[in-house]
């Protein structure tokens, strides 16, 4: 595997490539993000064993995903079953990532807990209100951050494993190398892929929310689902599809749009 270092310009280029994608087929492509919430939101119904399950089927459904993207780039033909053949590619690989993201996540809280006592580890297990309000005025800052500097690398290690452990058949340790890598040399545009997405998920949506809500203060309700359904099952799409760009112009993968 060989990962190709690219401007920071390159992060804008990958949010303006998934839309792209996204515009070939809108529909099919909301569908399909939602059927992997959906999904994951089934699977978590179950307490603890749900989680682990949900947590090993991530993997293989981004893979899903990502083959969708893949085929509206080359014109090839994308149902629900595109989402769900993932599962099948390098099954035990995607499987034994999705459990190691688990526990490492939840190793990265427990070192939080050294910082807080678990404060912020009981808050984010809690499954009711009242085990939330138990913690909600605890000072989550000095945890957070060092929950965030202890995430980056995690998430720098997973960011490309599955698709990698998936299409190119590599192990667990090489997968995760190789993503690692590829985000390290690439720290510039995935810089700039972040600033886009704050834009493009946070800041736009956020603006037009409060114009609306400025503009019709009785409607709150109404006003706040009809911005965020829609932006949800347009914003979703297109930043699934750049995940793809991303892994295409890293590593080297010569497509047209």
């Amino acid at each position: 595997m060989r990962a190709q270092t690219l401007p920071a310009v390159a992060g804008w280029r990958w949010i303006g490539t998934g839309f792209l994608i996204f515009r070939r087929n809108p529909p099919m492509l909301a569908i399909l993000v939602v059927t992997y919430w959906f999904t994951l939101i089934f699977l978590n119904i179950l307490p603890v064993l749900g989680a682990l399950a949900a947590s090993m089927v991530v993997p293989g459904l981004s893979v899903g995903l990502m083959q969708a993207a893949r085929n509206l780039e080359r014109g090839q033909p994308v149902s629900i079953q595109t989402l769900f053949a993932g599962l099948k590619e390098n099954t035990r690989t995607l499987v034994a990532l999705g459990a190691l993201y688990l526990f490492c996540t939840l190793g990265i809280l427990g070192v939080s807990a050294l910082v807080d006592g678990g404060d912020l580890l009981r808050y984010m297990l809690a499954n009711t209100r009242a085990e939330r309000a138990a913690v909600e005025d605890a000072d989550f800052l000095l945890p957070g951050l060092v929950v965030m500097l202890l995430l980056v690398p995690l998430l720098m290690a997973y960011w490309f494993a599955p698709v990698l452990a998936a299409w190119h058949r590599l192990s667990l340790a090489k997968s995760l190398f190789f993503s690692f890598v590829a985000c390290w040399l690439n720290w510039r545009p995935f810089l700039t892929y972040c600033a886009g997405l704050l834009v493009v998920a946070g800041v736009i949506p956020g603006l037009l929310l409060g114009i609306l809500l400025i503009l019709f203060p009785g409607a709150e309700g109404f006003i706040t689902t009809l911005v965020t359904v829609p932006m949800a099952l347009f914003v979703a799409p297109v930043i699934f599809a750049s995940f793809y760009a991303a892994y295409r112009d890293i590593f080297g993968i010569s497509e047209i749009v």
